[in-house]
């Protein structure tokens, strides 16, 4: 059996693939930032609700929502009250040094317990 090969083409695909890592790596980062900043929303929805409950019985609220969050988080946490309840503010951590992706903010309220 006869089979034909075009000259010059060997090698063709690494060379489309060394084309396409830096494309492919982007895509990665984004989507790993992506998860990070779904992670920050979570936690930053849990450190709300722990806030609101120790807003309700009469401890710091601020305690309460770092309690929740892992390290990486703490240092971008910002608890405020609201009528009624609490705000918590998290900055988002970014995967590419250098880069700021913003914050994500969670509002919760519990009633008052005596």
């Amino acid at each position: 059996m006869w089979t034909a090969t075009a000259r010059g083409e060997d090698g063709q695909a690494t060379v489309e693939l060394v084309a396409l890592l830096p494309a492919l790596v982007a895509i990665a980062l984004l989507g790993w930032q992506a998860l990070v900043a779904g992670e920050a929303w979570w936690l930053a929805g849990a450190a709300a609700r722990d806030a609101a409950r120790a807003q309700a019985l009469g401890t710091d609220p601020a305690s309460a929502a770092r309690s929740v969050l892992p390290e990486g988080l703490r240092s971008g946490l910002r608890v405020s009250d609201a009528d009624p309840g609490v705000v918590v503010r998290v900055q988002i951590p970014a995967v590419f040094a250098g880069l700021r992706f913003g914050s994500v903010t969670a509002r919760a309220s519990m009633e008052r317990q005596s």
